[in-house]
């Protein structure tokens, strides 16, 4: 019990900053939403999209690699300084490449008008890469309330500005007579428009690069080329494997773009990703558990019964996420204001998208197997096989269905890499897991979900507390069919401390 209540303290305490910083953020939803139209929304995430595979080109793999090198080392401040000046090198040159051919860039990426805004994403993802190494640093150290601390400032510097641009100077502009209009006129531009999204997150990740400065500086310069020789190899195979599975994560927004005719292409993509939004509650949870659950699983991979602790926190990782999303959807009657109606013709997408996120979760979980095994080529060869089902699936059904087969591929995709990692795992990680209540869980869940869409009722209050009904049954299954396993691990440990 007491590997099982570390990690969900340390998911607790590295994720909270996550979860709210992502549920506020989530938050801003309805204000790109309500503020801009679908065309306008479609093209911030459209950039986006293009952010999240750059950020795992700058960070190279080197996030896994500090942890990994740092247990084999003994020298872990030696390996720290070797991992960030590598990563600070690389994102300084990536910084000034684009500057320099920014206007090509644009045109490549279809905002020919706009090459201010690359630059201002280059800026954004450098100065992240290189806070990701100075974060996986405070992870590591079990420096949960600093981590915390700059996580929720960045968070909250990031929300302040787009309240700020987009819903506060607006106001002021239009009214010359304000005593703020001046200082308003100096900052601010009405012909940014959606632009100020991009300059919020701008503002939020140079602030936090400022706070982390103080802990890169006290590692000093120590590079060590003969290390970094060695963990390249073992980097390598994770930048590809990260490339692939952003592939399978965000390519769906950029075909969205290329495959729909250009009158649809923007609309479709907005509503896509507004309701991708919602989705996301189950994400934010696996993302929270992965910050915790990696370097715990680096540091407790040699312990006796690792492989059984593993298996109950699998499981409970599973049971954690079918919660979510059932809650999710039998809220989304209110969830959905959340979105514009605008973007209500994409809530059919939820459910789809709901379920391949927990399938991304348990395949998250299970790559430790080629992490702790040195055979990162393997997550490499996984994601690889999902970028390609992605990419033919999505190139099939976008022209013919739109972004519902972006949501079809989607979860394709994640539950065949899912079950890939499963098989493959079983020689290196051999674990029993308890698949007759893991099914029985998901049966559960499909079953209430059904259920609720088969309940009309006139009063939106009484479908509410139907469907939170049905919820509850979820929860007093799920703790009835624990109860005994919870009892007899909590006898064993009393036990073990007996003994002790």
């Amino acid at each position: 019990m007491k590997p099982l209540k570390d990690l969900a303290g340390q998911t607790v305490v590295y994720g909270l900053p996550s979860i709210i910083g992502r549920f506020l953020s989530y938050l801003l939803v309805p204000l790109y939403t309500y503020t801009f139209i679908p065309g306008e929304y479609g093209k911030v995430t459209y950039l986006y999209a293009y952010i999240s595979f750059l950020n795992i080109l700058l960070t190279y793999g080197m996030e896994t690699s500090l942890f990994n090198f740092s247990r084999l080392e003994e020298n872990k401040n030696r390996v720290y300084s070797t991992t960030l000046l590598s990563v600070v090198s690389t994102s300084l040159f990536f910084v000034v490449i684009v500057a320099v051919f920014r206007q090509l860039v644009a045109g490549l990426m279809d905002i020919p008008e706009h090459p201010e805004y690359v630059v201002w994403l280059a800026i954004i993802l450098s100065a992240d890469a290189i806070c990701a190494i100075a974060f996986a640093k405070l992870r590591q150290l079990n420096k949960a309330r600093r981590f915390a601390t700059i996580k929720s400032l960045n968070i909250a510097i990031y929300i302040f500005s787009n309240l700020f641009f987009i819903l506060l100077c607006p106001k002021i502009y239009r009214h010359p007579d304000s005593f703020l209009y001046p200082f308003i006129n100096i900052i601010y531009s009405p012909t940014i428009g959606v632009g100020y999204v991009i300059i919020s997150n701008l503002l939020a990740s140079i602030i936090t690069l400022l706070m982390v400065l103080p802990d890169m500086l006290r590692a000093g310069i120590d590079f060590d080329s003969v290390l970094w020789k060695k963990m390249m190899p073992y980097a390598m195979p994770l930048l590809f494997a990260g490339l692939a599975g952003m592939i399978n994560e965000t390519l769906d927004r950029v075909l969205l773009v290329y495959l729909l005719p250009p009158e649809t292409r923007w609309q479709q993509g907005g509503i896509y990703s507004a309701c991708y939004k919602i989705s996301i509650i189950v994400t934010m949870f696996v993302q929270a558990f992965k910050y915790a659950s990696e370097p715990y699983f680096f540091a407790n991979a040699k312990e006796k019964d690792f492989g059984k602790t593993f298996a109950d926190i699998v499981k409970y990782f599973i049971i954690a996420c079918l919660l979510v999303s059932l809650s999710t959807l039998l809220n989304l009657s209110w969830l959905k204001y959340f979105v514009g109606p605008k973007y209500w013709s994409g809530l059919d997408v939820v459910p789809i998208l709901l379920l391949a996120n927990v399938c991304l979760g348990v395949f998250y979980t299970l790559s430790i197997w080629y992490k702790l095994s040195h055979k990162t080529m393997y997550g490499a060869y996984l994601t690889t096989v999902g970028a390609i089902i992605t990419i033919v699936l999505d190139v099939y059904w976008i022209p013919r269905i739109g972004y519902v087969g972006c949501a079809w591929a989607t979860l394709i995709c994640y539950a065949t890499v899912m079950v890939l990692s499963y098989f493959m795992s079983r020689k290196q990680l051999p674990v029993k897991y308890d698949f007759f209540r893991i099914g029985i869980y998901f049966a559960l869940s499909l079953i209430l979900y059904f259920v609720s869409t088969r309940i009309n009722v006139d009063s939106k209050v009484l479908e509410l507390v139907i469907n939170n009904g049905l919820i509850l049954i979820f929860v007093v299954v799920i703790y009835f069919m624990e109860k005994s396993q919870f009892k007899r691990v909590k006898l064993e440990t009393e036990k073990l401390m007996g003994e002790k």
